[in-house]
């Protein structure tokens, strides 16, 4: 069985979000759940992606999966992104790819250039009371033992949810300096969302190339902090378009890597356009 490792939300190899991406067997669709989830854990990334073809004419074309290390989850962009990458890539698929998949139908299309825009649910936000502790969970302060309590808390500005779809925390911080040094206590924070906390701020100087920056972490479904999270963008896209005044933004997630995410956000759609590079593409011995 192929299995390919791709970089998503980047055009260079080692940045950008990892996920694996299985096509499956039409004939046989979509292994027992235990199996999806072994293999998940073995490649180890925060989404594994699985995929098979659907029957011709109805109204999805592909059915989509993604597991992380520990848990299967509703809503993912980044192996979205990489499967549309590996379909457009094998000659598997071209124009738009519909997606039968547990939030709904995700639509994606591959463009001459190679990236791939996703149409996905616009995230809704309903102003969240701070929870008092959460401040000193981000800075890493919140009781464990390895971390100083001296650490001063960061400047919260405003906190929402982003249920139902994606479940998060949605965190506004002072400024992208306070995004980029956080050292949350992660024990700490898996106890304040359904699936984890995003936190953002405006970019310091737009001149760089993006609008506002982010970082995601959900230690809840067992990833610590995610690289490029495309579903949180489907909450970052009306929360900075409000703020900003225009749709079309682009976002800048990461820590040690990186990648941007573009924007568009249309009521309650929003179009996530990204590039993909493919760095390992093998076989997976074991069986179903």
């Amino acid at each position: 069985m192929r299995i390919r490792i791709v970089d998503a939300f980047t055009t260079r190899p080692f940045q950008g979000n990892p996920a694996g991406v299985l096509l499956l067997d039409a004939a046989t669709g979509f292994p027992p759940d235990p199996w999806l989830q072994r293999v998940a854990a073995e490649v180890n990334l925060s989404e594994t992606a699985f995929a098979h073809p659907l029957p011709p004419g109805g109204p999805t074309d592909w059915a989509l999966r993604w597991f992380t290390p520990t848990a299967e989850v509703d809503m993912c962009g980044h192996a979205t992104l990489a499967t549309a990458h590996v379909l457009a890539g094998a000659g598997l698929a071209t124009g738009p790819v519909r997606f039968a998949a547990r939030c709904g139908i995700l639509t994606t299309e591959a463009a001459p250039d190679g990236s791939v825009t996703m149409d996905f649910p616009t995230s809704t936000l309903t102003p969240h009371d701070l929870p008092p502790s959460l401040a000193h969970a981000l800075t890493g302060s919140s009781g464990n033992a390895n971390s100083s309590s001296d650490t001063p808390a960061p400047q919260i500005r405003s906190v929402h949810d982003t249920s139902p779809h994606i479940g998060d925390l949605l965190v506004e911080l002072a400024d992208e300096r306070a995004v980029r040094e956080l050292r949350p206590d992660l024990a700490a924070l898996a106890a304040y969302a359904r699936r984890g906390i995003i936190v953002t701020a405006a970019a310091e100087d737009p001149a760089r190339g993006y609008d506002f920056v982010s970082r995601g972490f959900f230690p809840a479904v067992g990833v610590p902090e995610d690289p490029v999270t495309g579903s949180a963008h489907t909450a970052l896209a009306p929360f900075w378009a409000a703020r900003l005044g225009r749709d079309e933004l682009t976002g800048l997630q990461g820590a040690a890597r990186t990648g941007l995410v573009k924007v568009r956000l249309a009521g309650d759609r929003t179009f996530l356009t990204g590039h993909a590079v493919t760095v390992i593409d093998g076989e997976l011995l074991t069986a179903p």
